[in-house]
């Protein structure tokens, strides 16, 4: 019993380091987007702890592969403690109950928390009390909560398989159905569930993630433009309008009024006259500055972490595309969710992980460094894009400027986001996912003799789909994933439309060029959109 508790200790011990390092993670990232001027003591911890729980979630899948490649010898025998089939249930159930309480929180937090915290602030208003801003977010959270409930209850019908035959009767039918329900103890309606999040986060992923995975390291790379070039480029632009706005002005010198197009243009002149004035000022900072000295002496360095990083993002699709092309070559076909029995095309992060996996807990920061890469690869899209509903953009994100409705929106798609890099980190190394780095015995055809007699020789062999069930341990993991086969078959089409995204984004990304040094907070479009107005739209 001591072993099966020290297998624990090693595999969770980790998870609750990484717990706290998320914490502090999610802190300083949302302190350092949130408003200076419009910042809410309700959002800000709603957003916390939302990233939080995303991150700590991802963060079950390296214990749930620890724990069923623990059990076994490298030559492919259980250990002692690990060779009774109900200890090795009992272990992996605690990572069935880690994903039933965090795939319920996140639940909570999609359905309830988040847009009760959106709505109330929405609502806010120094003129109503307390209790009608309760009332009116509680009244528009309760349109998302049937929605959770819905997909809860589909997700309980649709996997039954409750007999045909003609002989039952409807009341035995639905003994059949209550008792298949008892059994799976919610695990199909949570899975469901998860998996119609997961949906969401995959266009997520696809629309933000993957431009951000080229646009992050290229902008390390090309770097910006000089602030000398930039100073010498808004003297003109000022100059320019000083020609203008005098003679727009010298029409009215006689004593003749402005025509209302003139005085509309005038206005708008003066407006861009006093935003140059205002980016002037932010040049004299910046080069006054001891942050921008330290930028400029550490231009080497981010030029090679960006050569790193698209080195990394190209390995990431390379080994997405090797998977998806296995798939599409030797997979059971749409019906089975594409699933692929063994390897017969290997890739890159298949390889590497059960190599670090032996050293542990290096696969384990691995999976955790793949997934924070992805979460900064997120923010630069969204960074870059900003938020939008179709051809709306609702909110820009920028350091320091971000409202609280933005805040909840930015951790609602990191959350679902980080949902999908569950699946992806499958599609990157589906297995090592499934079985970790499990061996088992399997017969051979050749039959040997020795003194006592014949006897049936074995050789170890890496565990796979036609591997005996009683001999390799499936992670808990993947039996959330691959619930629904047709889940499966839509991340299958999606992981392509992930890598074309990626190219079109890196594409664009190489034709932008440099951007320039003082960006944000001088543009007439940015002030709309920041502390100076309450209407968040563009």
């Amino acid at each position: 019993m001591a072993a099966d508790y020290l297998a624990l200790l090693i595999g969770w011990g980790p998870f609750t380091g990484l717990l706290l390092i998320f914490l502090v993670f999610s802190w300083i990232y949302v302190r350092r987007y949130q408003s200076n001027r419009f910042s809410e003591v309700f959002p800000t911890l709603t957003a916390i702890c939302s990233l939080t729980l995303a991150l700590t979630t991802s963060a079950i899948l390296p214990v749930d592969i620890f724990l069923v490649s623990y059990m076994k010898n490298e030559n492919g025998t259980f250990k002692d403690w690990a060779a009774d089939n109900t200890t090795r249930l009992q272990i992996e159930n605690t990572v069935l109950i880690g994903y039933y309480i965090f795939y319920s929180c996140i639940l909570f937090c999609v359905f309830m928390w988040i847009p009760f915290a959106y709505f109330y602030y929405e609502e806010k208003d120094d003129e109503e009390g307390r209790c009608i801003q309760i009332k009116t977010a509680l009244k528009y959270t309760f349109g998302f909560m049937m929605v959770c409930s819905c997909l809860l209850l589909v997700g309980i019908f649709i996997p039954l398989d409750i007999s045909r035959n003609r002989n039952v009767t409807e009341a035995e039918k639905i003994m059949l159905l209550f008792e298949e329900l008892g059994s799976n103890y919610g695990l199909a309606a949570l899975s469901f569930s998860v998996s119609s999040l997961t949906l969401i986060g995959m266009l997520a992923a696809i629309t933000y993630t993957a431009y951000g995975m080229s646009a992050l390291p290229l902008r390390f790379i090309i770097g910006y433009k000089s602030v000398v070039y930039e100073r010498l480029q808004n003297v003109e632009d000022m100059e320019e309008l000083k020609v203008k706005i005098e003679r727009i002005r010298s029409k009215c010198k006689d004593g003749r009024p402005l025509l209302s197009m003139d005085r509309h243009n005038l206005q708008k002149l003066e407006d861009n006259l006093r935003t140059l004035r205002k980016k002037e000022g932010l040049f004299d900072l910046y080069e006054k500055s001891s942050c921008s000295k330290f930028c400029i002496a550490m231009r080497p360095l981010k030029i090679v972490w960006g050569i790193f990083i698209i080195l990394l993002a190209f390995l990431f699709v390379t080994s997405l595309f090797l998977t998806n092309l296995d798939k599409a070559l030797h997979s059971a076909g749409f019906n089975t969710g594409f699933i692929i029995f063994g390897t017969n095309l290997s890739n890159p992060m298949n390889a590497l992980l059960p190599v670090l996996q032996k050293v542990f807990p290096l696969d384990y920061f691995f999976i955790a460094a793949v997934t924070m890469y992805l979460v900064f690869s997120s923010m630069a899209g969204l960074r870059n894009m900003g938020i939008w509903f179709f051809w709306i953009r609702l909110y820009k994100i920028k350091r320091g400027r971000t409202r609280p409705q933005a805040l909840l929106f930015l951790s609602m798609i990191l959350l679902l986001i980080v949902l999908y890099t569950s699946y992806m980190t499958y599609s990157l190394a589906p297995q090592y996912v499934m079985y970790g780095n499990q061996r088992y015995l399997a017969k051979t055809n050749d039959t040997q003799q020795d003194g006592n007699g014949n006897y049936t020789t074995f050789v170890s062999k890496e565990c796979s789909t036609d591997a005996p069930q009683d001999q390799c341990m499936v992670t808990r993991t993947y039996l959330f994933l691959h619930k629904f086969w047709f889940f499966s078959s839509i991340y299958y089409y999606g992981n392509w439309t992930f890598i074309v995204a990626f190219i079109f984004g890196f594409i664009v990304s190489c034709c932008k060029g440099k951007k320039a040094i003082i960006e944000g907070g001088v543009e007439d479009e940015d002030s709309e959109l920041s502390d100076t107005d309450d209407f968040p739209y563009i």
